[in-house]
């Protein structure tokens, strides 16, 4: 199989989805860059068709926004999100944009971005198609599938040769990750960076998971200090905010480490502690439901399972100072894990292929910072994951909010429960195997109806009648 790195599964990026936004803006950055810059000076036109999933719920998920600002140039990890609704209106009122330093062209978003909504191209059901016409009247057409997670992959094309790395300690299953770990009398998290350590050097691998653990933790002050409503038509209002304020007694601290030292002297009874994971994950998903920066962990619509456990990790538990690194290489391969069994795509399996994948993760990776063995750590991804097992996904409006954000929340909560289960217990008496449990969630993923796979055809997003605005 191909070898997927940490960094590839945890990404920084911008909401509110991953396989929706994520994903067609990389494509759209690629399928530019692809071309020599005296090509792309000679564009005189682009259109953008979406398929499949991609075109049923491209308006709620942000789909028409990330493709404008690709191929505008713009970088979802370096764009300053404050600015995103005016370059949209830019493009709107003039209907151009700039898809080279200098090279302005016509582009109307209403009628150069088509949703073919009946029409599923046969690989995935995230298809996406761009077509370049040249002032000479030749034109060059790419297709690209965003295959979940943030992941692009062109049509026809052959793996890259760093997917095909050859790695210290060579992993597809749960199974394999053990036995290493047994072999080398080491924990996950060792043997996951030593993996890294192939791609790239100790320092870069530090530099990398910091930026990532700095990035999560802004996304929750940010999400616990932002008032409004959430973009798209619902009107759902931002909750995380009065949470927070509620549960430090109206207080409110100036600055993240300040606001987090606030936390940590409270009580740590049981009620506030529950409270202040369900605070963390809203906070997250909120921010991404509003276009902010978040960490793709492994999808944006599972954004806020992740950095809620670590906060949970850090803050409320007995860990050291430099516990988030062994999280979130734990975490990482994890959800590589379950990337290569089944899918981490909700438009493939469903919400369990998320919020699921996530709360997996989640829990390996609290687990493995808590003392337990590697053993432990991948009973707690087996539990976690048992408990979400055809989940589907049925965005209201197609937008990343209902039932979205509070599932994140509930996911957090799983892989609490998951860990805690697991380091009480000895794996070797369990009935049920990791592997066991990707290959019954790829099983129900392929027999899932299509309407309950992000459709917004099914479940409880035909039951609210709406009337969602662009966003």
């Amino acid at each position: 199989m191909q070898r997927i790195s940490v960094f590839d599964m945890l990404k920084i990026g911008v909401g509110p989805s991953s396989s929706h936004t994520m994903g067609p803006w990389r494509a759209a950055q690629r399928f530019l860059s692809e071309m020599s810059s005296e090509k792309r000076l000679r564009i005189e036109h682009v259109t953008v068709d979406l398929y499949g999933s991609l075109a049923k719920t491209g308006k709620g998920h942000g789909t028409d926004v990330a493709v404008q600002l690709g191929l505008c140039g713009e970088d979802p990890v370096t764009i300053d999100v404050e600015t995103i609704e005016s370059r949209l209106e830019e493009i709107r009122n003039r209907n151009c944009l700039v898809v080279s330093d200098s090279n302005e062209i016509e582009f109307d978003p209403r009628t150069d971005i088509k949703f073919h909504w009946k029409t599923q191209l046969p690989f995935h059901p995230n298809a996406l198609r761009f077509t370049a016409e040249f002032f000479d009247g030749t034109e060059v057409q790419e297709t690209f599938y965003s295959i979940g997670g943030g992941f692009i992959t062109k049509e026809n094309e052959t793996p890259s040769s760093s997917s095909q790395m050859e790695l210290c300690f060579p992993i597809d299953t749960a199974s394999e990750l053990l036995a290493h770990c047994s072999k080398n009398g080491c924990r996950i998290s060792d043997i996951v960076k030593q993996n890294e350590l192939c791609w790239r050097t100790e320092t870069e691998v530090d530099a990398m998971l910091t930026s990532i653990w700095k990035t999560m933790a802004n996304c929750i002050y940010r999400g616990c200090h932002t008032e409004g409503i959430l973009p798209g038509g619902l009107n759902v209002q931002r909750r995380a905010v009065r949470m927070a304020s509620k549960l430090l007694g109206g207080t409110s601290p100036t600055g993240l480490h300040e606001w987090v030292r606030a936390i940590q002297q409270q009580p740590h009874d049981f009620q506030r502690v529950l409270d202040w994971v369900s605070c963390f994950a809203l906070a997250v998903n909120e921010e991404n439901a509003s276009f902010g920066r978040v960490v793709t962990a492994p999808t944006n619509g599972a954004a806020g399972v992740i950095p809620a456990v670590l906060f949970y990790c850090c803050y409320f538990c007995d860990v050291s100072e430099d516990s988030y690194k062994d999280f979130l290489l734990t975490a990482g391969e994890i959800g590589c894990i379950f990337k290569k069994g089944a899918t981490i795509s909700a438009a493939m399996g469903g919400c369990q292929a998320e919020i699921g994948v996530s709360s997996a993760m989640a829990a390996a990776a609290l687990a493995e910072c808590l003392g337990g063995t590697p053993g432990q750590a991948v009973q707690a991804a087996e539990i976690a994951m048992e408990h979400h097992l055809g989940m589907t996904c049925d965005p209201v409006g197609g937008l990343v909010q209902i039932p979205c954000i509070e599932r994140n929340a509930m996911g957090a909560i799983k892989a609490i429960t998951a860990a805690r289960i697991a380091i009480q217990g000895d794996p070797a008496h369990a009935r049920v195997s990791l592997d066991d449990v990707i290959q019954t969630m790829w099983e129900t993923a392929r027999d899932m109806k299509d309407k309950y796979k992000e459709t917004s055809e099914g479940g409880l997003a035909v039951q609210i009648p709406v009337n969602v605005s662009e966003c």
